[in-house]
């Protein structure tokens, strides 16, 4: 079994972390980029199998996505399972904060979230496995190098994880258009969870009636909501800045 990833800095994040699971790359013919002609003298360095492909070829292996000229098969990272959750809680060695996607179906949207999460320090990010995206070529560059730096959680069933987080003491954070309380005036340096939802349909009623706290992102345009991964970022830099951990 094996894994598309694409795209220069994808495929760089891999070579310089995970080198190892690498099975092959291929790359365009003739190709002028100077950043993918060093990225493919650091694989051969490796000695990583390459063979050289038509941009045709190329498109048609990731589904006409931009791939940059570079188009590399991995062997899979081990996803967390569900079992894993109690004790990976309590392993944590600061305050946990976790995010939960909830609705998220967009590649793009799922990789935006993972770089959010990772770039603000987030333990974990959490989703269903029923309508919801999941890790691909598409998530890992948009990710940027975040989908091997932070655990992605695919579970069963979502209001089953509250309930278990809430149990090791995880206050669980919706946020949603309609409350009254911004986040800005939430209490967030104890353990917490955000709960995103997507931006047509928001977080689940069933998800909703889970969730200790309401909040909303308070907006003065003539928007009427955000973007999943741009509200995420939001949350979660309210965090470190409660947490004083910008410091």
């Amino acid at each position: 079994m094996s894994e598309l990833v694409y795209g220069i800095h994808a495929i760089k994040s891999v070579l310089d972390n995970y080198s190892h699971r690498i099975l092959s790359v291929c790359v365009m013919q003739k190709s002028k980029d100077l950043r993918l002609k060093l990225l493919i003298d650091q694989i051969k360095q490796r000695r990583i199998s390459i063979r050289e492909c038509s941009r045709r070829q190329l498109d048609i292996q990731v589904q006409d996505a931009l791939h940059q000229g570079i188009v590399a098969k991995i062997v899979p990272n081990d996803c967390m399972k569900e079992n894993d959750l109690p004790n990976f809680l309590m392993q944590c060695k600061t305050t946990p904060l976790l995010v939960i996607l909830d609705g998220v179906t967009d590649p793009h949207n799922l990789g935006a979230c993972l770089r959010s999460a990772d770039a603000a320090g987030a333990h974990i990010v959490i989703a269903p496995r029923n309508r919801s995206a999941c890790l691909n070529g598409t998530v890992r560059k948009v990710a940027s190098g975040s989908v091997d730096n932070i655990p992605f959680m695919q579970v069963t069933n979502l209001v089953r994880t509250l309930q278990l987080l809430q149990k090791y003491n995880i206050w669980i954070i919706g946020t949603v258009i309609e409350s009254q309380r911004l986040i800005f005036n939430s209490k967030l340096i104890r353990p917490l969870a955000f709960v995103m939802g997507s931006e047509g349909n928001g977080i689940r009623y069933l998800t909703q009636k889970k969730c200790d706290e309401l909040v909303t992102i308070p907006m003065l345009g003539a928007a009427t909501s955000l973007n999943v991964s741009v509200a995420t970022g939001i949350c979660l830099f309210e965090t470190l800045r409660q947490r004083g951990k910008y410091k």
